[in-house]
């Protein structure tokens, strides 16, 4: 590798004398920086950064990105400054040279998966902010992998493993198709260098018993373009070695059951003649029912482009044809660098802004931003650098690309925020279906909005994307706060009514400033003072003692529990729409009960019936105590604990079953009990809408033949346990 053939194969596309004057200039920095400095293969080590550029030169790239390729070491591995670099190529090239450094310094373990994380984001972050960084280092990577027989096995096996990981998705993201399989089939063969061997020597006799029978399918394809008017060229071609040896693994067959090793393209002049290709092969072979893919119609959004049809062709033998034009062919082989502006605007930055796969990658960045568990945020990750995507119609026929597993709701997101905050429900190919139902490649999906509807938790047991996720956690969090805030400020209003006093009078100076200085934000709110007490972060009563120290030196007064007390009490909703109230389990509150609430550490307020065993334990943190009433008209579903004495004898269980069932109630749990003196106990939870409700499941239960008691349970917990929900 010389610099001669580096200057020619650039002059073949950009023979501006300006730009390979400076690529001579980057060359002779590189070799003055890089003197004496050997790889580990013996050779000098200016023949690295020579190949990387040449990488980049065969995918026709601009002059900045090959100056940075020549450079792309320097800063690491030599004494060269960055200011010398500024005077010389600009700031431009230093900050792509400082990005490529900085992606050099990460490194993927599986075993450490919070530094992953942490390492990916701040990749990310140097990605987004120029596409041509990761040019630049996975055409670094992809000279190091081809020369990474001279490491250690241990040091092959962990750069193969953080390549298949990261960079060979990456560049399938990149559309950069060819890049992306050597990258894997390199990858394989540090990782598992015995089975990689095996694998190719199979596949090369294969290849040698098959060329005459790929031949004459290339023959014969081509003859048929020539007796329609068709113009067309046919290739041959065999599938890598690691997408040979992925599909072993993940069907679980062995080398000599996969049948479709061989593949052929047909790469055509416009769209219309791929379309008349795919009818053509279809009149020739008999096509696989389920196996045809139009990528021209719905691209991928790396921007790949092609019909798939999978046929049977002589012999019985399977046969994958990939249909495409030429600039179709020259998208799927060289992705984003299909795309380049080679004119080069004045800072000598390509124009990509407007690509799916630049977009894709920013969305990444913001995804990032919002999921702070660094789990989470790996496995958001994963899914965008291995996407198995669906197609989805909107009523208009737009198409939207999903994941596989996305839902009505993901969906919902990927059209809006606020449409996937609103949505109540979805059509899908005219039929209404739950907002959790998995979508399919060619459903056709409406979604049903409600301005008074918000999200719910569960929504994160189902949802796929990370958009969707990111969105609605973001909504939960803002809407916990608010509700804390609320908790906080009912529960301080509470304080100051067993102190005489309204709480209205402590918002103004001199006040204010004492109940400011309880905030933690570097601009202190009155929100978030009154969230962290919600939070039960803070006492309400300690806000009050530092505000009226000579009131309340006194012993606490007993808890006010209940729900006519002067302070404004919380209301109670069922169905779940709370993210901060929660039933306590010990006395399992319905609505039509006298109920008070307690303010958690943490968990929100628990809501407690007034004759709650449990609230002589909760006594002892009267600060905590907060009247509470149910919302009136809310059709909801509560959880009671009923426990019935009664006769030992048989159909007990199905009788009381029976008259629970009558009254409208559903069973959710239900256990049987032997007690003395031929007496049974059966322990029931029930779902019941309020008191009136339970009182006529328990008379209706108390007139059964045999029943002696039915009560409903409520438990008391120790002292120094936890009630609540």
């Amino acid at each position: 590798m010389t610099i001669e053939a580096l200057i020619e194969a650039v002059a073949a596309y950009n023979p501006n004398p300006d730009a390979l004057e400076l690529l001579r200039k980057a060359y002779s920095l590189a070799l003055k920086s890089h003197e004496g400095q050997l790889r580990q293969s013996g050779e000098t080590y200016i023949h690295h950064p020579l190949s990387v550029a040449m990488i980049l030169a065969d995918m026709k790239v601009d002059t900045q990105s090959l100056v940075t390729a020549l450079l792309h070491d320097t800063l690491e591995d030599t004494s060269l400054t960055p200011e010398e670099i500024e005077a010389t190529f600009g700031k431009k090239v230093l900050h792509l040279i400082d990005g490529v450094t900085k992606i050099g310094k990460f490194h993927f373990k599986k075993s450490r998966a919070e530094k992953q994380a942490e390492n990916f984001r701040k990749m990310l972050l140097s990605m987004s902010e120029d596409i041509r960084v990761l040019l630049v280092k996975l055409a670094d990577r992809l000279h190091n992998m081809r020369t990474i027989e001279w490491l250690d096995p241990a040091k092959q096996r962990a750069i193969g493993q953080e390549t298949l990981d990261i960079y060979a998705p990456l560049a399938n993201r990149l559309g950069i198709g060819w890049i992306k399989l050597e990258l894997e089939d390199l990858s394989f063969r540090a990782l598992d260098p015995e089975t990689y061997a095996d694998l190719r020597a199979r596949v090369a006799r294969k290849r040698k018993e098959s060329k005459n029978y790929i031949d004459q399918i290339v023959r014969s394809v081509s003859q048929n373009l020539q007796e329609n008017g068709v113009p067309g060229r046919v290739i041959g071609r065999y599938k890598h070695i690691y997408s040979i040896y992925r599909k072993m693994t993940l069907q679980e067959i062995p080398f000599d059951e996969i049948y479709d090793l061989m593949g052929i393209r047909v790469i055509t002049d416009s769209k219309l003649h791929c379309y008349g290709i795919l009818g053509l092969l279809h009149g020739i072979y008999k096509p696989m029912a389920g196996r045809i893919k139009d990528f021209i119609a719905v691209p991928k959004s790396n921007m790949y482009q092609s019909l798939h049809t999978t046929v049977i062709g002589p012999e019985g033998v399977l046969i994958e044809f990939q249909i495409r034009t030429e600039e179709m062919h020259r998208v799927a082989e060289e992705g984003v660098a299909a795309h380049w502006n080679y004119k080069e605007n004045a800072d000598g930055a390509p124009t990509l802004s407007d690509l799916k796969v630049v977009t894709w990658l920013r969305q990444l960045v913001e995804w990032q931003k919002e999921l702070s568990d660094n789990h989470e945020f790996m496995n958001s990750v994963k899914l965008n650098l291995f996407p198995d995507e669906v197609y989805i119609f909107t009523p208009k026929g737009d198409v939207r690309e999903m994941i596989k597993g996305a839902t009505a709701i993901d969906f919902a997101y990927g059209i809006h925020t606020e449409v996937g905050h609103r949505t109540v429900g979805a059509r899908v190919n005219g039929r209404w279906v739950p907002i959790k139902t998995v979508l399919e490649s060619g459903d056709v999906v409406e979604i049903i909005t409600n301005a008074s509807q918000t999200p719910s938790k569960d929504w994160l047991r189902f949802v796929a994307t990370p958009k969707a996720r990111a969105r609605i956690r973001h909504w939960i969090k803002e809407e916990e706060t608010r509700q804390a805030a609320e908790i906080g400020l009912r529960a301080l209003e509470a304080e100051a009514s067993k102190l005489h006093h309204r709480f209205g009078e402590f918002t103004k100076s001199p006040h204010l400033e004492i109940l400011l200085s309880f905030s933690d934000l570097p601009e202190p709110t009155l929100e978030d003072v009154y969230s962290r007490i919600g939070f039960g972060r803070l006492p309400a009563s300690a806000v009050l003692r530092k505000i009226l120290p000579e009131q309340t030196g006194e012993p606490p007064s007993p808890p006010q529990v209940s729900p006519h007390s002067s302070a404004v009490p919380i209301i109670v909703r069922g169905g779940g729409k709370d993210l901060l109230i929660g039933l306590a389990h010990c006395c399992s509150p319905v609505p039509g009960e006298e109920i008070v609430g307690y303010v958690s550490r943490g968990r929100g307020i628990i809501v407690h019936t007034a004759d709650c065993p449990n609230l002589l334990h909760l006594s002892l943190e009267a600060d905590r105590i907060v009247p509470a009433v149910w919302e009136s008209s809310r059709e909801a579903i509560f959880d009671v604990h009923l426990r019935v004495s009664m006769e030992d004898k048989p159909g007990m269980l199905a009788a009381v079953s029976a008259a629970i069932s009558e009254r409208g109630a559903n069973i959710t749990h239900a256990e049987v009990k032997q007690a003395k003196h031929l007496m049974g106990v059966l322990d029931f939870t029930v779902t019941v809408g309020n008191l009136a409700h339970l009182e006529e499941i328990m008379a209706r239960v108390q007139h059964v033949k045999g029943v002696v008691r039915v009560q409903r349970i409520k438990t008391a917990t120790a002292p120094g346990d936890h009630p609540g929900a």
